[in-house]
């Protein structure tokens, strides 16, 4: 049960999530054999996928991070990018890690912003991409998961910087975002 919410409907389980996490290794694996990686990790919602992730992949790798932001609650604002922590990805191949692929506006944008430092390749894996909701013409490399269109948390995912910390992923219903946002 998550605190103030009536209902959880469960969308992925612990052992689904691990399993997912294994398929993206797997593939990714397969896709770069011993070939180095520079993987950078989109902040925040990638955090838990990230450290999950980076430990089943076998080539040597480098890690770093980026912020950004576009969601403030269930809404979205103009999206922000601070590179300013990322590693120098000049002629390497870079894998991206996001959480959730939604209209793509994000993932697109990131990888706009990576492609000008120079990277040999730029390659994108994503934990969950929601059905029926892109509007941008490209798609992650890598796919754990395709989902319904719900509101998700948990995993790294939140809602108001809440419920990041939960080992599946949740839906919140509409009345669930209405409960939250009186107690934030």
């Amino acid at each position: 049960m998550i605190r103030g919410l009536k209902t959880v409907k469960i969308l992925l389980d612990e052992q689904q999530l691990n399993e997912g996490v294994e398929k993206l290794a797997h593939s990714i694996n397969q896709s770069y054999g011993s070939r180095p990686l520079t993987i950078i990790g989109i902040m925040t919602g990638s955090v838990i996928l990230l450290a999950d992730l980076v430990r089943k992949l076998d080539m040597p790798m480098r890690v770093g991070v980026l912020q950004t932001t576009s969601y403030h609650g269930t809404q979205r604002g103009p999206l922000t990018i601070d590179a300013d922590m990322m590693l120098d990805v000049t002629q390497r191949d870079v894998l991206l890690i996001d959480d959730i692929f939604d209209t793509g506006h994000t993932l697109t944008a990131v990888v706009e912003k990576v492609r000008q430092l120079g990277p040999k390749s730029i390659q994108s894996a994503v934990l969950l991409r929601k059905t029926g909701q892109q509007q941008v013409a490209g798609q992650p490399d890598f796919i754990a998961f395709d989902i319904p269109d719900e509101f998700v948390v948990g995993y790294g995912l939140d809602y108001n910087d809440e419920y990041r910390n939960l080992s599946y992923i949740a839906c919140l219903e509409p009345e669930d975002l209405a409960v939250s946002d009186q107690g934030s």
